[in-house]
């Protein structure tokens, strides 16, 4: 897979409008209360894994999709890219980490990826949720398959909770595609 060549400044601006997105996502799971306190349950944070954390690395971001009730394996590797495979309830995906070192760990950047299994919207349909769609770019494979992706640079400064924000984004683009492949001439016509 490529990455398409996205200007920093077009990217942060994007991921500031997220928050709208983010709520599109699936919830995390309610915090259970103890039997004695009757306060309303909160949505659980995202376990912190301990030691520091490197969103440069493959092996961060599995943690931190671990920790959030997904199943998510560093697997193939090639000379500077590292495969990540994911299986949660929301979707199952890959993250695919390129421009990586030797050792796989320090990566410039990361390429989320859905592919759909059933639908095959036309390429008309999905060239108009691009142009609905800040952050998240769909294409029709060999073979007709359509996916949904979305991409983030990745620095040695990144904190856990800027990743989980590309989480959170990659979620909100999970569920539009969702509902864009039940009904895409319906999505589009609703959509800005």
């Amino acid at each position: 897979m490529m990455l398409r060549n996205l200007s920093l400044p077009v990217l942060l601006a994007t991921l500031a409008l997220a928050g709208p997105v983010v709520a599109q996502g699936p919830k995390a799971a309610p915090a259970k209360a103890s039997p004695a306190k009757a306060a309303p349950a909160k949505p659980a944070p995202v376990a912190a894994a301990a030691g520091p954390f490197n969103a440069q690395d493959p092996a961060s971001l599995s943690g931190l999709l671990n920790a959030a009730g997904a199943r998510a394996q560093v697997g193939q590797r090639d000379a500077d890219a590292v495969l990540v495979t994911v299986t949660s309830p929301a979707a199952d995906f890959t993250v695919q980490f390129v421009g990586c070192d030797g050792q796989g760990r320090t990566c410039k950047a990361a390429l989320f990826d859905f592919a759909a299994k059933s639908s095959s919207p036309t390429l008309a349909h999905l060239n108009g949720f691009n142009q609905s769609s800040a952050l998240c770019r769909t294409h029709q494979a060999r073979g007709g398959v359509a996916h949904v992706t979305y991409s983030a640079l990745l620095f040695r400064g990144d904190t856990r909770q800027e990743m989980t924000t590309h989480v959170d984004a990659w979620r909100g683009c999970l569920g539009d595609f969702a509902a864009f492949l039940k009904d895409p001439p319906g999505y589009l016509a609703a959509a800005p």
